[in-house]
């Protein structure tokens, strides 16, 4: 083999060795290239997932302060409700026990008032205290007879004993609608001699039961 057969297998080879390695360059170049785009995808989607897990819990706690902000709107809103029911209430109930003092100031209508509420019906005893206002006492003895005679007769059973009593008497009605003592508007207390039966039929509590019982319609 002559020199010139050498230097062309030389040559031959180095051509060889350099087309070998520029391909393996070009794969490691692709490859990292392929690794370098995943890793980079892999980091987009992470950064992709935070910010929507961040999204999310920011929206949650933008719905729960929503719900917050209406719960609290709905109780104050309640409120003013509840609120603007009481003072109607308050002041219907004024106005009728405004109403009540005029009632007694008419003598006529307010004895057969009085009568009607010595019910002595709803007690159903033999011997009965009868406790009214001071200045209501002529007018309680003027119609007790007749009270008595109506209850023997639906009842069908003797007249009972009823003992007005004079030594403790209701309160006296208020002066003014701005009085907040003790006062009675009118009517009779009634009770079984032993006390443990009470009928309350005052004006008052007559009064406060019919709103007990209109308060859900009003």
């Amino acid at each position: 083999m002559n020199d010139a057969d050498v230097s062309m297998q030389i040559q031959h080879m180095v051509r060889f060795i350099s087309q070998e390695a520029e391909e393996k360059a070009n794969e490691i170049s692709v490859s990292a290239e392929e690794e370098f785009n995943i890793e980079k995808l892999q980091l987009v989607e992470a950064e992709k997932r935070k910010i929507r897990q961040e999204y999310d819990r920011k929206q949650k706690q933008v719905d729960v302060r929503k719900k917050i902000d209406y719960s609290m709107q709905l109780n104050a809103s309640r409120i003013k409700v509840l609120q603007a029911q009481d003072d109607l209430v308050n002041s219907m109930k004024d106005a009728a026990s405004k109403e009540l003092l005029r009632v007694a100031e008419d003598s006529k209508t307010y004895k057969k008032l009085l009568k009607d509420l010595i019910s002595l019906l709803r007690l159903k005893e033999p011997s009965v205290l009868l406790r009214c206002r001071e200045a209501d006492v002529d007018l309680v003895e003027s119609v007790l007879d007749e009270a008595k005679q109506e209850y023997a007769e639906k009842a069908q059973v003797h007249s009972p004993a009823v003992n007005v009593d004079n030594r403790v008497y209701l309160p006296p009605p208020p002066k003014d609608s701005k009085s907040h003592g003790l006062s009675c508007s009118g009517g009779v207390v009634l009770a079984s001699q032993d006390g443990k039966i009470v009928c309350e039929n005052t004006l008052d509590a007559r009064l406060e039961v019919v709103f007990r019982q209109k308060l859900p319609e009003v």
